[in-house]
C-alpha cells in the first residue's frame, strides 16, 4: 500500500464489512433449539445483544447457562453459521470504501472476534485481503471481549498512533476496545446491535458505512 498518512481505521468484520445478520440469527436460532429456547427476532437480538456471549444468553434465559449448556450452543452456532455464511456478501459499497481509504495513502486492518483460521481465508476468497496491513481473527475460547485482542493488533502494527486511529465496528464491544487502547470508533447500525444500544455508548453512531469512513476521517483528523 506504499507510504500511509496516520490515520488508521480497524475495521471489524461479522456484521460491519461482510454482512452476515441473517446467518447469525439462524445459528443464534439453532443454538436456542438445544436448550428448547423460542427463536428471536433480529429486532430482539439487536436489543438484548451483548458480550461476553454468555451474558447475552443469561438476558434470554434468566440465568446463566451451565457450562455444558454454553459448550453445546457454542458448538450448535458455529456450525450452523459455517454452513450457512456461504450465502452471505460484503457489505453494501465495501470494495469501493476499502480501495478509496487505500489510495489516499491511509492504512487500514481488521480485527475480528471470528476465529483466525476461517477469518483469513475468507477475506482473502473476497479479493481484499491487499487494502490491509493486517488481518487478525480470534484465537482461543470463544465469547469474550475485544478488548485484550485490540491491545494485541494494535501492538503488532508499526507506526500506528491509537489516538489517530478508528475503530468501526457494529457492536458496544467495538467502542468499549476501541476506549481500552486511546483509540477512536464509530458504529453501524446494520450489524448486531440497535441504534439505541449503540448510541448509549456515546460514539458516533451511523446507517452506512460510507458514513462511518467518513466520520473516521473526521476524528482522525481532529485527533
Amino acid at each position: 500500500m506504499g507510504m500511509h498518512t496516520d490515520a488508521h481505521i480497524v475495521w471489524d468484520w461479522n456484521g460491519t464489512l461482510f454482512h452476515d445478520v441473517d446467518a447469525v440469527i439462524g445459528a443464534t436460532n439453532a443454538a436456542f433449539g438445544e436448550l428448547g429456547l423460542e427463536p428471536i427476532t433480529l429486532e430482539r437480538y439487536r436489543e438484548l445483544y451483548c458480550v461476553p456471549v454468555p451474558r447475552f444468553y443469561e438476558r434470554l434465559m434468566g440465568r446463566l447457562p451451565s457450562e455444558a449448556e454454553w459448550g453445546l450452543m457454542d458448538a450448535t452456532f458455529h456450525r450452523y453459521y459455517t454452513e450457512h455464511r456461504v450465502r452471505c456478501g460484503l457489505a453494501e459499497g465495501v470494495t469501493d470504501l476499502l480501495a478509496g481509504w487505500a489510495s489516499a495513502g491511509r492504512s487500514q486492518s481488521i480485527l475480528s472476534m471470528y476465529g483466525h483460521e476461517d477469518l483469513v481465508p475468507l477475506v482473502r476468497d473476497f479479493g481484499i485481503e491487499a487494502h490491509f496491513i493486517r488481518v487478525d481473527g480470534r484465537t482461543g475460547p470463544s465469547g469474550g471481549s475485544k478488548a485484550e485482542h485490540m491491545v494485541r493488533h494494535l501492538g503488532a502494527l508499526t507506526g500506528i498512533d491509537p489516538e489517530r486511529t478508528v475503530v468501526i465496528g457494529d457492536a458496544a464491544d467495538d467502542a468499549l476496545a476501541a476506549r481500552h487502547v486511546g483509540a477512536r470508533a464509530v458504529l453501524y447500525t446494520g450489524g448486531s446491535h440497535g441504534r439505541a444500544s449503540l448510541e448509549a455508548v456515546g460514539v458516533p453512531v451511523v446507517d452506512s458505512l460510507q458514513e462511518a469512513v467518513a466520520e473516521a476521517e473526521r476524528l482522525a483528523a481532529a485527533a
